[in-house]
């Protein structure tokens, strides 16, 4: 449910459409006033070298040269091999892609900050590529910006379960079934997407945990030669960094996680939180367009709110047109009204896009949820919504069977009117995939880390400021810097207190002696 920083050519080819001549489509952030850039602090790299690890089964993988080649325009990229199974590292291996964009600045350079946006399923690759719009100069300086494609993700041994027709069916289907057929359908859409996954990629899909991620990424700090891990995960991406966290806390570096998740809740919790952080970040949204006044959606926002959710049913019962060969169905409304809430800066073309389909036209909010899910003109153009659900269900294997669902709905519609039955269906997802682990939350400690700064943000929709707090605390050397504001993530959302914390710690070390509060 998490979904990354940036969606990526989809999200920016559907918001030029959109925005073009409507001046929205701006020239970015602010400049801001001029500072002295900041001095940078070596990063401690006392303990053992980089390339020692404590499994001898490994060492080959701690030990390989990365071959780097000139790509992209001036970026470099490789290949890490890892083992598929961690406890059978002579088994099968796969091989991840790796980008890194040099630091812009030689001298400044402290070693290599490996990124990751989030997802699951979200590019790593392609988030390093774009890092000059992603991060500030100061980390271009300091940093050689390594991201990578995880596990089955996009170009890294890719995750293959349907095809764009079952994916689209996917999608569309009603999200809060309100009837014994419309829950075995949507069991058996997602069954059938499992046992696709196991068809076309076999013992893969049983590897892609965040766990053995985690793991990945210090095969691959190794290889780039750091003895310590510097890191900065967006969204998805703390989690893989306080896992990462927990299992090797003494090769932390400076770690920033931004848009944290709280490893340590159910899937009921996570899902009643998120349920709750959709509302607030609907509610701002509609309550600014009250504030403007001659609000179409209503004069109040328990009135605006409503508005959506009766739009919503009534799209279910008569889907819209949205393109030339697809319907927008109750589905693609509920995602494509959910995108623009990921950043306040997309509100007007979400204005736009429920005017229209108040009118009859579906075409603007079926763009929006095709963006949602990376999808293109001619199909899916990446793995993402695959991998969403593959490493979710080997993550949190704690689901409610769809048969019991009915008693959460009036919790999770207390939490969220407009969007709880939706996100009580969501309790099932995982109980019709073909792998189970066992896996539950559970607390992260990381004794003996390096501190480590947890972001969060007070109407963050997909992940809520309470797992950002939740994560600093249970974190021994947990560092929580709050952003006041909308959208999903606090680094470079127009918040130069944010941004100056994260700066000042990854390049010069410097750590708050208390809570920022931004």
């Amino acid at each position: 449910m998490t979904q990354p920083r940036r969606r990526g050519v989809v999200l920016l080819a559907v918001l030029a459409l959109l925005l073009s001549g409507c001046g929205l489509l701006g020239t970015g952030d602010r400049k801001a006033a001029e500072k002295p850039s900041l001095t940078p602090s070596p990063i401690a790299s006392s303990g053992p070298s980089a390339t020692a690890t404590a499994d001898a089964g490994l060492r080959s993988f701690y030990e390989q040269k990365l071959d780097w080649r000139s790509c992209r325009g001036g970026d470099r990229c490789t290949t890490l091999t890892v083992p598929l199974d961690y406890a059978k590292p002579q088994g099968r291996t796969i091989k991840l892609q790796v980008l890194k964009v040099p630091a812009t600045s030689a001298g400044r350079r402290l070693g290599s900050m490996v990124v990751n946006p989030g997802g699951p399923g979200a590019s790593g690759v392609d988030y390093a590529a774009g890092a000059s719009s992603s991060f500030g100069s100061e980390l271009l300086g300091s940093f050689d910006v390594v991201g990578f494609d995880p596990r089955g993700v996009g170009t890294s041994d890719p995750l293959t379960c349907a095809g764009t027709k079952e994916l689209d069916d996917l999608i569309a289907s009603d999200p809060d079934p309100d009837t014994a057929a419309e829950t075995a359908h949507s069991d058996e859409l997602l069954t059938r997407l499992g046992q696709g996954c196991l068809r076309e990629s076999g013992a893969l899909v049983r590897h892609m945990s965040t766990v053995e991620v985690a793991k990945d990424v210090d095969v691959l700090r190794a290889a780039l030669g750091d003895r310590k891990l510097t890191y900065f995960g967006a969204s998805y991406g703390t989690a893989i960094g306080a896992t990462y966290a927990g299992l090797f806390p003494g090769r932390v570096g400076r770690m920033v996680l931004d848009g944290a998740l709280d490893p340590s809740i159910s899937t009921v919790q996570q899902s009643l939180v998120q349920a709750r952080g959709f509302e607030v970040a609907l509610r701002a949204y509609v309550g600014a367009c009250v504030d403007r006044g001659g609000c179409f959606l209503g004069k109040s926002v328990d009135a605006g709110t409503q508005r959506i959710r009766t739009f919503l049913d009534d799209v279910e019962k008569k889907p819209l047109t949205g393109t030339a060969s697809r319907r927008l169905e109750s589905g693609n409304a509920l995602v494509g009204v959910w995108l623009p809430l990921y950043n306040k800066g997309y509100w007007p073309i979400l204005d736009q896009a429920l005017q229209s389909a108040f009118a009859g036209n579906g075409a603007q909010l079926m763009a929006l949820a095709d963006a949602y899910v990376s999808r293109g003109p001619d199909g899916y153009q990446s793995n993402s919504l695959e991998v969403l659900y593959a490493v979710n269900c080997l993550d949190h294997d704690d689901g409610v069977p769809s048969s019991e669902v009915e008693k959460y709905v009036p919790r999770f519609e207390k939490a969220s009117p407009t969007f709880g039955r939706a996100f009580a269906y969501g309790l099932s997802a995982c109980e019709n995939w073909p792998v189970h682990t066992g896996r539950t939350g559970a607390p992260i400690k990381a004794p003996g880390a390096a501190p480590i700064m947890v972001v969060g943000t007070t109407r963050d929709p997909a992940t809520p400021l309470v797992w950002a707090e939740a994560l600093a605390h249970q974190l021994d050397s947990g560092v929580l810097v709050k952003r006041d504001g909308d959208g999903h993530t606090g680094y470079k959302s127009g918040n130069s207190c944010v941004d100056t914390a994260v700066e000042s710690y990854l390049v010069q070390g410097t750590v708050p002696k208390a809570e920022v509060d931004c």
